[in-house]
């Protein structure tokens, strides 16, 4: 676990938001600004390769610790769907973001998709990588909570961590051990687990198809299509769709939850693909692609 010598490609950026400390990691770059926002128990560090492609696309990109998470505030008292959301917010009002490309990962994809809807001026459009507003499960938290208790903590290892968390995976193994803090006695979650089941009081007892409904900027939905599947079902996505006639989707094949740590470049892909698709004032009709298929 020696740390790494080479100078780190991104800087580290602080936005204060009512007392509440977030740390941004900025990659730099010019041309359209893209905010990234990681899920539930993750980091802003899981977005590196998808960062480092689209900075060298020429798109100026910030990837954030969520309140909770990671470098930013690990006891935030609020942790409301309107906390996350306010935070996006005044980051990119802070980090002077302007009109940017809002994508987010599951729980990251719940505060974008909010964020699209309160300030529905404010986005050049949306990404939506294992996202969507259906909710309303009640035992999601009591799911998660146990999934979060169950991690043999302390890893001695990296590697060791990386085998337990990827699930056979490594890419995605690499990604969520690349979180974690290393103390005296090994590697421990950059969160508490209390605050991650708290972040879902909301999501748990509701949907948000109204949210949904109010979005009015250009949406792509990126969705895993792996054995497990993703978490986005198809009667989901055909009300998505029906709400939405104009969303853009793509389905990714032998892929899961965590579709930005599988197949990044891909990602990439998709989301330089939808930008250039966008005409200054509206979106046009989607295309189809050789990664895309009817979710």
């Amino acid at each position: 676990m020696t740390p790494s010598s080479a100078p780190s490609p991104w800087s580290e950026r602080f936005v204060i938001r009512e007392g509440v400390r977030l740390s941004a990691r900025d990659w730099g770059g010019s041309g359209t600004d893209v905010l990234l926002l990681h899920g539930l128990a993750g980091h802003a560090g899981e977005w590196d390769a998808t960062a480092r492609l689209l900075r060298e696309s020429g798109y100026r990109v910030v990837a954030l610790d969520q309140r909770g998470h990671g470098a930013s505030e690990r006891h935030p008292g609020d942790v409301t769907r309107a906390a996350y959301v306010a935070d996006a917010l005044a980051v990119i009002e802070e980090l002077g973001l302007d009109h940017p490309l809002l994508v987010g990962q599951s729980l990251g994809g719940s505060t974008a998709l909010l964020a699209a809807a309160a300030q529905p001026a404010l986005l050049r459009a949306l990404v939506l990588v294992e996202a969507g507003p259906g909710g309303g499960n009640p035992g999601v938290q009591e799911q998660i909570g146990g999934w979060l208790d169950a991690w043999p903590v302390p890893f001695p290892s990296l590697d060791v961590a990386a085998a337990y968390l990827g699930g056979g995976k490594q890419p995605v193994g690499d990604g969520w051990a690349r979180g974690l803090e290393e103390r005296a006695d090994g590697l421990w979650p950059r969160f508490e687990p209390d605050v991650m089941v708290r972040s879902l009081d909301e999501i748990s007892s509701r949907a948000f198809w109204d949210e949904w409904a109010a979005i009015t900027c250009p949406t792509l939905a990126v969705l895993g299509q792996g054995e497990q599947g993703g978490i986005i079902g198809g009667a989901e996505y055909a009300e998505m769709v029906r709400l939405q006639p104009g969303l853009r989707g793509a389905s990714l094949p032998a892929t899961g939850h965590d579709v930005h740590l599988e197949q990044p470049a891909t990602l990439h892909r998709l989301i330089v693909g939808f930008l250039g698709d966008l005409t200054p004032s509206e979106s046009s009709e989607p295309s189809e692609s050789s990664e895309s298929s009817e979710p």
